[in-house]
């Protein structure tokens, strides 16, 4: 029998977070140890707030706890939010009841530390957002390093463009100085970035098949989805010409941390780049045949998208 993988997901909870949280929260073969929140798709309250409704949407059989994170990058000034992207309330504008939880009054970093200490060694970090909340745990204690298992990343774009700039991928982006100490860490990453996300697309036919075939329990989700992901579609019709269609960046990371056999990785050297105005946020891989700039990571290369989305789709029926 396949061991549960103990998780924080850390996450700027928007539309795609979302169904990773609520995927998370069905599998058996996942444990949400706890879920940090960091400013991107919404101002980091706003995805606390989400990330306390979906938890509710997700009936979870167990206590799922919330931390609140960064509020702003390490060094740079806040660069907005994607309205345009998730919505105003960063869900599609699709309404949730309140939940009765409260976040912790713990701090995210805090909380990743503590975790990290707790599960000596058998804790995976799944990080959706930026890398802000890991880099502030690291400022704290280095040691970080060695009592983490590994961290799946959703960030960057290695051999195609970026989403936010020709070259960068908008988690990585978003504070590339967090990134650049993360990556160059020496914790165990794993990049599922632009290069796998971007050629696994759920679609409306998806959601229509989900809303046939669903569980009577999930019934509200599938609701939840269909209104949440009509918002992301349309972006991606304007911004890609995708029709009826979005990337899964975050449940796929989510979904490559619980079967790494999803996704064909390669390791390379990666920096990430903080200096350039054209390409800040940028991951360089160092490709040529004797790489020897940038930190080791994996970074995903390829994709078992079917199954991927397959998989997805089951936690629900």
């Amino acid at each position: 029998m396949t061991q549960v993988r103990k998780v924080i997901i850390d996450a700027d909870t928007g539309i795609d977070d979302a169904l990773a949280i609520l995927y998370a929260l069905k599998s058996p073969a996942l444990r949400v140890e706890g879920i940090t929140t960091v400013f991107g798709n919404v101002d980091v309250h706003q995805a606390t707030e989400n990330t306390l409704r979906i938890i509710r949407l997700a009936n979870a059989p167990y206590e799922v706890p919330v931390a609140i994170g960064a509020d702003r990058p390490l060094k740079r000034p806040p660069t907005g939010f994607s309205a345009h992207v998730h919505g105003h309330n960063g869900i599609g504008d699709a309404e949730l009841p309140a939940a009765s939880q409260q976040a912790l009054t713990e701090r995210a970093d805090d909380f990743i530390l503590r975790k990290a200490e707790e599960l000596d060694g058998e804790l995976f970090l799944v990080t959706l957002g930026r890398l802000t909340n890991v880099a502030h745990a690291l400022a704290k204690d280095p040691s970080l390093t060695r009592k983490i298992k590994q961290v799946y990343v959703m960030g960057g774009a290695v051999q195609v463009a970026g989403n936010v700039t020709p070259v960068a991928e908008a988690n990585i982006w978003g504070d590339p100085e967090a990134a650049d100490i993360v990556f160059a860490s020496g914790l165990d990453i794993v990049m599922v970035g632009l290069d796998v996300t971007m050629k696994t697309n759920l679609s409306m036919a998806h959601l229509d098949f989900l809303q046939r075939r669903c569980r009577p329990e999930n019934r509200e989700i599938v609701d939840f989805l269909r209104t949440s992901m009509a918002y992301y579609f349309e972006f991606y019709r304007q911004a890609n010409h995708f029709v009826d269609a979005a990337p899964m960046h975050d449940p796929l990371t989510v979904l490559a941390a619980e079967e790494p056999g999803l996704v064909t990785n390669r390791t390379m050297r990666v920096t990430v780049e903080c200096e350039s105005a054209l390409c800040a946020g940028m991951t360089v891989a160092d490709l040529r045949p004797s790489p020897s700039v940038g930190t080791p990571v994996q970074v995903s290369i390829d994709v078992d998208a079917e199954t991927a989305v397959g998989k997805l789709l089951s936690a629900f029926i």
